[in-house]
């Protein structure tokens, strides 16, 4: 039986979070791509606590580009540059990037690309 799409980015998921754990000092920084938003989280592993999420639906991403639900590259780029400021506050200077499962390619990239321009992830 083939795997759908879904499937596949599930299993890939899967096998880098065996690799991949995040720490209170150096959270795993992990992302969702639906059809309508972009979400990014810190996640700290030992304790199963997300300290910080993000999202192109949340008021902070609506205060800074007055609109709602963006999902272009552009929007993706602005909730990096908000997570960042944010993770910077709670003083968190690092992080583990954790790509979910998608393929570092368009958004996924552009993410990655703005946090470690930040300073966030190497």
């Amino acid at each position: 039986m083939k795997l759908t799409r879904e499937e596949k980015r599930i299993k890939r998921h899967r096998r880098i979070r065996k690799k991949i754990s995040g720490t209170a000092s150096r959270p795993r920084l992990c992302m969702y791509r639906s059809l309508n938003a972009f979400y990014a989280s810190l996640v700290d592993d030992i304790t199963g606590n997300a300290i910080l999420t993000v999202s192109s639906l949340g008021k902070e991403y609506v205060d800074a580009t007055g609109k709602r639900g963006g999902k272009s590259i552009e929007a993706v780029q602005k909730v990096a540059e908000i997570l960042v400021q944010k993770a910077k506050e709670k003083g968190i200077d690092k992080a583990v990037f954790d790509r979910s499962g998608y393929l570092y390619h368009g958004k996924v990239k552009a993410f990655a690309e703005k946090c470690r321009e930040l300073g966030l992830i190497n």
